[in-house]
């Protein structure tokens, strides 16, 4: 088990600390839904140093970007990060990501932690243009400072105007202390915020600061439990649930990061499913009555035949109600269909809805 550069710390801070991704991880420190709340209300801090970061670089970085990923890496200027997905050979996902030009010629791939060797692995093996790729995993580290005070939050350890970084940018400064480091406005919560790289050795020092710098605004770790509800009340994909090597990008509902603008791995076919439309779909759903619907929970029609398959499902803290994501046959899928989550011996209807769950 792999333990990041703040795994004491999260244990002084009495953190319950589970196996994630080959990775000894804080999933709660308070509980659930105090965490959640807090990142939805205030500000929050989430150690999420397990995934991974490669480097890829030289004249033909772009090109190999562009071959292995669906989204449009040409269109990225300096500062500017985008979320993409690596397509396999069989209409798959091997892996989503987050692609960042940091400078000419030179991108940081944002993988994740589960999937680093297979990404890597993968990116590799297309790589006979001959661009230069360093693995940073184990040398960096990743804080994600998230909720509607962030910024006014930690403006004080920085010199930059934190409210000039757009969502989906990014800049090199000063944070905390530690110059030249990289400041994203990304997340995976949906409540706003910053994901902070820096090295491994800075690491320590940043998480105080910002713990210090937040305290007046309520600032809490948080853990990965409430990270996952967070990212499902905002209907995110989570690799290993809702995408994997067997679903398309397409039926996923990532059609917007597939551009078939130009040619990349597997686009062919991809390109095929989207003009004949997929045969299914990710649905989100809400239960219509009490009930929590959990990963591998059947969805059956009103005959009650299995139909599909819950790949995320949780009780959402901000709507007091059961949520989830499943894929179903496409006749399903359409806004207001209703269908039922088989809970144990119980049949619970549910209604097909609108992303996002959480509306701000």
């Amino acid at each position: 088990m792999k333990n990041t550069a703040l795994t004491e710390t999260h244990k002084t801070l009495g953190a319950k600390m589970v196996p994630f991704a080959g990775y000894n991880m804080p999933v709660q420190y308070e509980g659930v839904n105090i965490e959640h709340e807090t990142v939805r209300n205030t500000v929050g801090v989430f150690d999420v140093s397990h995934m991974g970061e490669f480097l890829i670089e030289g004249e033909h970085a772009l090109d190999l970007i562009q071959k292995v990923s669906s989204n449009d890496a040409s269109k990225l200027t300096i500062g500017k990060a985008q979320y993409s997905c690596l397509p396999n050979d069989n209409n798959g996902i091997v892996d989503d990501l987050i692609i960042y030009k940091i400078k000419e010629e030179t991108y940081l791939l944002v993988v994740n932690a589960s999937n680093i060797k297979k990404d890597w692995d993968w990116i590799q093996s297309k790589n006979d243009v001959g661009a230069t790729m360093r693995d940073l995993s184990e040398d960096y580290s990743l804080l994600a400072i998230q909720g509607p005070k962030a910024i006014e939050a930690m403006q004080s350890i920085t010199s930059y105007d934190l409210s000039e970084i757009k969502f989906y940018n990014f800049v090199v400064a000063d944070f905390a202390g530690i110059e030249h480091v990289i400041i994203s406005a990304t997340g995976y919560t949906g409540s706003g915020g910053f994901e902070i790289y820096c090295k491994n050795s800075e690491v320590k020092q940043i998480w105080d600061k910002v713990l210090e710098a937040g305290a007046n605004f309520g600032i809490k770790p948080i853990g990965l439990a409430a990270r996952d509800t967070l990212r499902l009340e905002m209907g995110y994909c989570l690799y290993g649930n809702d995408i994997d090597d067997t679903t398309s990008p397409i039926e996923a509902g990532l059609g917007w990061i597939t551009k078939f603008t130009k040619n990349f791995t597997n686009s062919e076919a991809l390109k095929a499913e989207k003009e004949r439309g997929s045969e299914r779909k990710l649905i989100a759903f809400e239960l219509d009555d009490r009930g929590i619907p959990r990963q591998g929970y059947d969805i059956v029609d009103g005959n009650g035949k299995t139909i599909g398959t819950v790949t995320s499902g949780t009780m959402s803290p901000s709507l007091s109600k059961g949520i989830g994501l499943g894929y179903v046959p496409t006749i399903f899928a359409d806004v207001n269909s209703k269908i039922n989550i088989q809970i144990r011996k119980k049949t619970i209807p549910a209604t097909v809805v609108k992303l996002p769950f959480y509306k701000n």
